[in-house]
């Protein structure tokens, strides 16, 4: 096999690995958290369900330009309602990567169905029929909450949680709905709906620091989605707690998400190696011929 040949396939190889890597971070996006489908809902006929492939295919437009875009799509009788979200430290391309996998899902997930919401790690979407739309639950409403099995025991750990939870609410008001930020050993993070005002923004994300405060006391991450906002917190270690226990006291853990997005990078990645070998044995055959 000649130097360029050799060159080439390299070249494939890098490729491959570079996209099953690429995979494995985007997936880091693209992780769902809940899915909520109404059980007396509206279900949609096939002659008004292309409703739903427009409004995402306008939603798949949109998040190139917006992380927040709220839209009306309608034919003679029917009009859906609906709206989406990415977080504020996505880019462009990541918005787009995420919003694109929601017509998928809304057919696995909810069907025809309507309302529904699904949420993503990294965004979410919202629809309804327009002319059946829910009453306004208000902002609080909890969507999902949980908290980790690992529990650190210590004085000061609860303290120190909740000062990175009230330094967050500030932070999210100041910040235009959006913080991400580490106080102390706590990383946390918080989102408000784009089109909810300062004073409701900073009174959701309180609502949902309490919440993390009562249900998941002692762990060492929690993440509370209300209807209008999103808190999560996790502890980075250290600050003077050292290792903390692990306790299975039937809440949830979000590790195993981690483990199944891993093993799927895992297996992108040795797809590639398997595609790279073959390529280099079809060249040696052909050689050899």
């Amino acid at each position: 096999m000649d130097s360029s040949a050799n060159s080439c396939t390299l070249i494939l190889c890098f490729v491959l690995m570079l996209q099953s890597v690429n995979t494995l971070i985007i997936d880091g996006h693209h992780k769902l958290i809940y899915n909520q489908c109404s059980n007396q809902s509206t279900s949609l006929n096939n002659a008004h369900s292309s409703l739903l492939s427009t409004l995402f295919q306008e939603f798949i437009a949109q998040s190139s330009q917006s992380r927040f875009f709220e839209t009306i799509v309608a034919d003679d009788e029917t009009a859906i309602s609906g709206r989406f979200q990415c977080r504020n430290d996505l880019s462009p391309d990541e918005c787009r990567s995420c919003v694109g996998n929601f017509q998928v899902l809304s057919e696995d997930l909810c069907g025809k169905n309507l309302p529904a919401r699904i949420q993503l790690s990294g965004c979410y979407v919202h629809y309804q029929e327009e002319d059946m739309a829910e009453v306004d639950p208000g902002p609080d409403r909890i969507l999902h909450q949980a908290c980790s099995k690992h529990r650190v025991k210590k004085t000061g750990f609860e303290e120190m949680k909740y000062a990175a939870l009230a330094a967050l609410e500030s932070c999210v008001v100041s910040g235009n709905g959006f913080c991400e930020t580490t106080y102390e050993a706590i990383h946390v993070v918080g989102q408000c709906a784009g089109n909810l005002r300062a004073c409701d923004c900073g009174a959701c994300v309180e609502s949902a620091a309490r919440i993390a405060e009562d249900e998941c006391r002692y762990t060492v991450s929690g993440e509370i989605y209300l209807d209008s906002c999103f808190v999560s917190y996790e502890y980075n270690g250290g600050h003077g707690f050292g290792s903390y226990s692990f306790e299975d006291d039937g809440i949830r853990d979000g590790s195993p998400k981690f483990v199944a997005i891993f093993i799927g990078g895992l297996a992108a990645l040795l797809l590639g190696l398997g595609l790279c070998y073959f390529a280099r044995s079809c060249r040696k055959k052909n050689e050899d011929w």
